[in-house]
Parts: structure tokens; sequence; C-alpha cells
């Protein structure tokens, strides 16, 4: 039997810590007296050490069962870095070379591998099997064992095995171990792992360093990131991505805004994947924007903040990437952009899957909305979900406790749904019992009769909404609870027992409502919208653009069109950069006219003390489309525009369609080519001398004056030669 003492001595000798943290002594004696050992632990609470120590400690060899190849070859070096032979810990799985996977096999024999880490899959081969028959093994570790249950956020069905396969090979004290676990979730661990009399050891979920915060998410999400980042330079920080594409669009997008960021997720090449990884390990780059694969097991303490460009498909995914900021207990803001939208994605993408796991996965995304757009504390919310109770009504540490929302009275609402409740006799989910009380009479309600009940209708004209977030946090404060075995199914608590027999106060926070179409400025920049924020600015930008155009004998519309002086008057543009990304401007015209009324809006901004949005415009990364860029090119080459039309499958008029939006959006082209062999030079002249003189670059106004002689393509060609020899 292992003492303390000894634990204490090994414990400095092999990983040079005087102490454990938290429960680690605690469990490690559990695991080496032979005890089954279940380990809920947040991130960052050194699960790992929990079964690395009594592995050395032991005769035989510790099989820890893994999800991932990379968190397993983090593992084994971060091991050998402990050790003075490389051979102390291993990883046998598909990425191993069969010579390499005979020298571990050799190791391990020789008694020389203390930690051999598998993945499910390669646990479950048969050659593999029987090589495990003939190891001395010291016990099973199963690390992130909530891969196993479905109702955690990684669910993994080849995890569901490891109990068959451990009774095959030899049975041995196992412990499962992970950072999060709802009371569901660690009673499916426990039971798929026939480890129902183990010991549990539950840390707090408490990260009192990490601030959370949600926003909506609006058009300026990239602009609102880009700010956020450059506010904290030199600062490492992830970004989750739930694609992708996502991933290697906004990675380019911060680099092209100056700031250090490579992109991470599983359709990269391994090598490529590696490679940006260990970059951010090392400090090279300050942000990695990864998909949810990025982070399992990597050991960076001082990673400051963690964003979600979108919202994760459950609380668990959540909670533990944002526990991956502040490990160390410094600095670590968690910082959320939701839009309902998102959600309502990823239910789609459900389809097709087997009916109870649309269940399971709507009931995931249902708490994660119903966390987005709560008022109530970050902290509380989390917490109870993982079966914790935070007793302080203000966490002083999250966006909903900094800026409390005022509270209303719910008893009467609290008491309406705790009757219907009992009257149903406990054996229905939220939604069923909201529609009881508003008084729908759907197809459920109907089959099982309770449009007859008393509490049919008794709270008909509330707002489900409403009702739902009543139903939140009466189960936060104790007055129902959700089933564990039927997970979701509503029951009273004694708490809410005792409530129905004497009513007391109940104030609730109501929910926040997130507005996704707030207009933007983001979104009027580069759409050139109709009217200008500033009438007394675009007044003065208009007198400017006559002055300008009466020098040089121009209609005013060949310098800026109004949208672009509109877009002026509505973001106040004070550098060449920002210029040139206004509709209509483009670096051509920036550097040709911008200089003069960069000069007046910088001093109509200080006369004013307009507080500018900070980076009101970002740095976009060049987002012409394939066919503009393919037209662009055929007329540098002089290719006849009709072939240029019939080569991209379209008509004439589409064509210069698309060659208006290019010269419109700033681009200088040559046609001349053409319309030197179709039009006179004459006729050129005289559509040239009526753009000239004309107040307005109107089609239709130009071909009304000139149409007895000329064709609306012909007009167009002009005009478009007009606007890019004079404009750009």
């Amino acid at each position: 039997m292992v003492t303390q003492q000894q634990l204490g001595d090994a414990l400095k000798t092999h990983f040079g810590f005087d102490t454990f943290k938290g429960h680690q002594e605690s469990i490690m004696l559990s695991l080496l007296g032979g005890h089954d050992t279940f380990v809920i632990m947040p991130t960052g609470g050194g699960k790992s050490l929990c079964y690395q120590l009594p592995a050395l400690m032991s005769e035989g060899t510790a099989i820890v069962i893994s999800p991932l190849i990379a968190l397993m070859k983090n593992q084994v070096d971060a091991m050998r870095n402990y050790s003075e032979k490389d051979n102390i810990a291993h990883f046998l799985n598909s990425s191993l070379t069969k010579a390499a996977i005979d020298q571990v096999k050799a190791d391990v024999s020789a008694g020389h591998t203390k930690l051999l880490y598998v993945a499910p899959e390669s646990l479950t081969k048969e050659e593999n099997i029987e090589f495990l028959k003939t190891v001395s093994i010291s016990f099973y570790a199963v690390d992130e064992a909530h891969c196993i249950s479905e109702w955690g956020h990684d669910f993994r069905p080849e995890y569901r095995r490891i109990r068959p396969i451990i009774n095959e090979i030899g049975t041995r004290p196992l412990i499962a171990l992970t950072a999060t676990a709802t009371p569901k979730v660690q009673h499916d661990i426990q039971k798929n792992l026939a480890m129902a009399d183990a010991h549990v050891y539950k840390s707090s979920f408490n990260r009192e360093n990490l601030y959370y915060e949600v926003k909506p998410k609006t058009s300026s999400v990239d602009r609102d990131i880009i700010r956020f980042i450059k506010q904290r330079p030199g600062k490492s920080g992830i970004i989750y991505c739930l694609s992708r594409k996502k991933v290697e669009e906004l990675a380019e997008l911060l680099r092209v805004n100056n700031i250090s960021a490579l992109a991470y997720h599983a359709g990269m090449d391994g090598a490529t994947r590696s490679a940006n990884q260990d970059a951010f390990l090392l400090e090279k780059v300050d942000v990695i924007v990864a998909t949810i694969a990025f982070g399992m097991g990597i050991d960076k303490p001082d990673v400051r903040y963690v964003i979600h460009y979108d919202m994760p498909k459950s609380l668990e995914g959540y909670y533990q990437e944002t526990g991956r900021s502040g490990r160390d207990g410094g600095e670590g803001v968690c910082l959320t952009f939701y839009a309902r939208k998102d959600l309502q994605k990823m239910e789609k993408f459900m389809q097709g899957k087997p009916v109870a796991e649309q269940e399971i996965g709507r009931q995931l995304l249902a708490e994660t909305a119903a966390y987005a757009e709560s008022a109530v504390c970050r902290r509380k919310s989390i917490l109870h979900y993982f079966g914790e109770n935070f007793e302080a009504d203000n966490c002083g540490n999250c966006d909903n406790c900094l800026n409390p929302k005022k509270k209303v009275e719910a008893q009467d609402d609290l008491s309406a749904a705790l009757e219907t409740i009992a009257a149903l006799k406990e054996k229905f989910k939220t939604e069923y019992i909201i529609d009881v009380m508003t008084g729908r009479a759907t197809a459920d309600v109907r089959s099982y009769r309770h449009e007859e009940t008393e509490v049919f209708g008794c709270a008909e004209g509330s707002d489900p909404k409403y009702l739902a977030s009543v139903i939140r946090q009466a189960i936060i404060e104790g007055y129902i609870e959700r089933g564990i075995e039927n997970y979701g199914i509503l029951k009273l608590t004694a708490k809410g027992k005792r409530f129905l027999d004497k009513p007391v106060s109940f104030k609730i926070v109501e929910d926040s409502d997130f507005n996704e179409d707030a207009p933007d400025v983001e979104a009027i920049m580069k759409s050139g919208s109709s009217c200008a924020a500033d009438p007394e600015l675009f007044a003065i930008l208009s007198a400017l653009r006559r002055k300008i155009a009466a020098g040089l004998k121009l209609p005013p519309y060949v310098i800026f069109q109004d949208p672009s002086l509109e877009a002026m008057a509505t973001t106040y543009p004070i550098t060449a950069d920002e210029l040139a990304n206004i509709v209509g401007v483009g670096v051509g015209k920036a550097k040709r006219y911008g200089d003069e009324f960069l000069k007046v809006i910088r001093t109509y901004v200080e006369d004013n003390e307009i507080e500018r949005p900070e980076d009101l415009r970002v740095r976009t990364v060049a987002n012409k489309s394939k066919l503009k860029i393919a037209i662009i090119q055929a007329i540098d080459r002089k290719i006849d525009l009709n072939e240029v039309a019939e080569s991209n499958v379209m008509d004439f008029d589409q064509l210069l369609d698309e060659i208006e939006a290019i010269v419109n959006a700033g681009t200088r082209i040559n046609i001349s080519y053409f319309i030197d062999e179709i039009i006179d030079p004459e006729d050129q002249d005289d559509i040239f001398d009526y753009f000239r003189s004309s107040e307005s670059d109107s089609l239709e106004d130009a071909y009304k004056e000139l149409c007895s002689d000329f064709s609306e393509q012909e007009i167009r060609l002009v005009r478009i030669k007009f606007l890019s020899d004079l404009g750009n």
C-alpha cells in the first residue's frame, strides 16, 4: 500500500513539484489502492498527472486510451522530458510504421514502458488485443471520457467498446477522466464502463479568473474581433470557428490586418497542422484560428483570450474550449458571438442522423441558446449545468453581472409552472409544459387529452420565451430538477413542493434580446446606403466635389458618386486606406482626389469633437470573383467582348453589367480597342461630350437625349470608357 509520504516523494522526484493540486493526492491513492476511480477536473487542473505518476510507481504498463493522435504525441513528449529514457512512454496508433510498432511492442514487452497511449480504434484491433494479453498491465486510464456519452460534446461511438475489450484483455483498476461532465454524462460514463462503485472525485468547475461575455453576432463581427485583438498586442489567443472554410478566411483576414495568426483544422495535412500548433506554443504567432479539434491536451498556460466566432454545439464544448484561457490563473477573457441562425443551421446539419441522435443534438442546442440569451449570471448558469451551485447573486466577472438587468416578480408564473408539472405527473419536458400552460392544443397535447385539464391555458397570452426563462431560472434556484435517466423531464424538488404550499417572492431577470438586424456602419460602407448619417458633412463634401469638378471641367459624379459621399459622411474615413475601401472609390481615386476630401473630413471630425469608431474599417482580403478577374484579364489581352461574353456563358448586356461594376468599384480598364472597331471616332466624341456636360451619368437620360443617333449598347460602352478614363 502506497503511503502519502511515498507519493509526495515520488511527485518531487519525477516531476519536481512540492505539493499536489486539488484532489490529485486522493485520486492517486485511490488508483494505487486498486480502486476504480472517476475524475471530473476542469481544464488546467492537472488530470494527466493523476495517472502519470501512479504509472511510474506501479509494476507493469499503464494503458492510456486517448482520442487524438496529436494529444498522444504531446503527452508522450512531455513524459519523455521528465525521464532519462525515451522508452518510458510510447503511443500505438495508425500514424506509426510497422517497424515503429515493432519497436513499441518490444519496449513494452521488455518492461521499459510505463505508459502506453492507444487510440480506441487501435485498442480494438485483434493483433493489439492479442499482444496486450501478454503484457503486465498496471491499470487502464480512459482520458477524455466524455467521448463515451451520446450526451457529451464529443461523442465517439468507438469509446462504447472500451469495456468489453478491457474484459477480454484482462481486468485491472480503471481510471476515467474528463474536464466536463454534466450529471447525465457522468451517469452514462460510469454505466458504460461498468464502474458504478468507483471512487468519484469532482473538482469545482468555477474558474474565477475567467470573464464570460456573449455578444450579438452582426455583420461587424470581423471588425470587432480585430479591434479586440489589437487592444491586446502580444497576447496569445484562440479563435474557434465551426467550419474549416471560416477558419482559413478569418486567419487570412487577421494576417492582412497585421495580426500574426495561423489556421488549424483537420482538413490540413498533418505536417502543416503540427507546424502551426508548434508556432503557437512557441509564441511565434499570437493567434490560432481553429476548429474544435485544436486544444485538447495542449498545455499552454498563458492563453489570454478565447473567442468563439460561432456558438458551440453544446455547453460542455463551450466550457472546455473557454477553459483553455488563463490556465495559469491570470487573465482569461472568453468572448462569444451568438446568432440564433447559427444554431438553426447546426440543427439542419443533424437531419439524416438517427432520430435519437437528433433529439439529443436539439436538446444540447437548446441549452446553448438558453445560456447565450439568458441575462442570469453566466458563471451561475455554467456551474449549475455541471451540477454545482454558485451561491453568490453577482460573480462580478461576466457581462450579465457587470451590466445587470432589472429583476421582475414572477411568483405567479412559477406557481403556474409548478402546478402544471405536478398536474402532468412529472413526465414531460419544458416545451410540452409551456404548450399546456399557454393553451396550445398540439397533436401531442390532444393525444394525452391534456387540453381537458385545469392547468391547460393557465398562462394563456404569456410569451413562451418568457415562460421558458421562468422555468430555466427555477431550475437554477432549485425549485425544479431535470431527470437524469430521461433527460429533460421536469420534476418538482422538495423546495418546489414547499413553494406550492407557501409561495414566496421569486424574481427573475428577463432574457436578453439579441437583435441580429441592427444597422451597422460596416454594411453601410460596403453597400453605399442611400442616406448619409451626417447631412452637414455630406453637404460640405458635395460642395468640395463641385469645386474640384469645376476646376477639372468634369461633372461632379465623375469625381465621386453620391453613394461614396454618403458612406464618407457615415463612417468618417481619415486615412487613404479607409477612403480606398469605401464603395466606388478604390485605390486609384483615393490617390487622385483623396487628399482634399480627407483633409476636410479630418478637420470636421476635430472641430465637432466627433468620436470616430476606432479601426472603423479593417483591411479586407481581396474578394474579386473569378468571373471579374477573368473579364479584366481578357480586356487586358484585348479579346473581343463578344467572345468574352460567349466564353463566360452570358449575353452581351450581362457582360456590360459586370464591366460597369468593375469600373464603379474604382478599377481602371481600357476597352478602346473594342469601341474603335464598332463606333466612329466622331460618334464617340458626341457621346463623350454629352457625359462631360451632363449633371448625371443616368443611362436613361442619356438614351432619351441620344437615342435617335445611337443604340443603348453604344452609349453604355462609351459611358464605361468615360467613367474609367476620367474617374479612375
